[in-house]
């Protein structure tokens, strides 16, 4: 379980779709998060449905950020922040198998208490400042590096990373790099190659 973890933008459907069909038939997404916060609940259905059957046929787990209902009404995974519902609840009430990730900021104690309550992944963050979310800060890598020691199950990392600046990233512990620009800021014609960069850098990091 290591690899890119993809987050979806606020782009046109249209566009976003087209983006996220080019990259998952290229390959090297190894989980889809759908974050979609400036869409209307009752358009994002059509949305997760359509992502959901995508990921689907290529084989990627599906995961909804921060809404268990709707992760429980398609069966797909989901990602909590601190704030956003309970992991036992949501392991409880989710498919077996499923990805149920928890936002831990810098916290190796937050880690620890998610993977009591049974996540099977954790995510630290922002590793770098990054402008989807300013707020979050930026932690460095010493936690990362604790986190691999301390912990069992896969550590995902993110904020502001790309291929450039996330050897150390992995280097230090991420099985995941969770990015959004770095591939879907990118022109249609980009984004394969820089997908394959994503994967060399995985490998070269094994």
């Amino acid at each position: 379980m290591r690899g890119l973890y993809l987050i979806t933008n606020d782009d046109p459907l249209e566009l976003l779709l087209a983006k996220l069909e080019g990259a998952m038939a290229n390959g090297g997404v190894a989980v889809l998060q759908y974050r979609r916060k400036k869409v209307a609940k009752e358009d994002q259905i059509y949305e997760i449905e359509y992502m959901k059957a995508m990921c689907a046929e290529y084989g990627v787990p599906f995961v909804i950020n921060d809404d268990l209902e709707m992760a429980v009404k398609y069966g797909v995974g989901v990602h909590l922040g601190q704030d956003d519902g309970s992991i036992v609840d949501a392991v409880a009430r989710l498919p077996k198998g499923v990805l149920i990730g928890r936002s831990c900021n810098n916290s190796l104690e937050l880690a620890k208490q998610a993977i009591a309550d049974g996540a099977n992944y954790v995510a630290f963050g922002a590793i770098y400042a990054t402008d989807s979310k300013p707020e979050a800060g930026n932690i460095g890598l010493e936690t990362l590096k604790l986190a691999k020691e301390k912990l069992n199950v896969p550590l995902c990392a993110i904020g502001g990373l790309t291929v450039e600046n996330s050897k150390d990233v992995i280097e230090s512990g991420a099985d995941y790099c969770a990015v959004i620009s770095d591939i879907l800021g990118l022109p249609m014609n980009a984004i394969p190659e820089r997908l394959d960069e994503w994967s060399a850098l995985f490998q070269a990091t094994a």
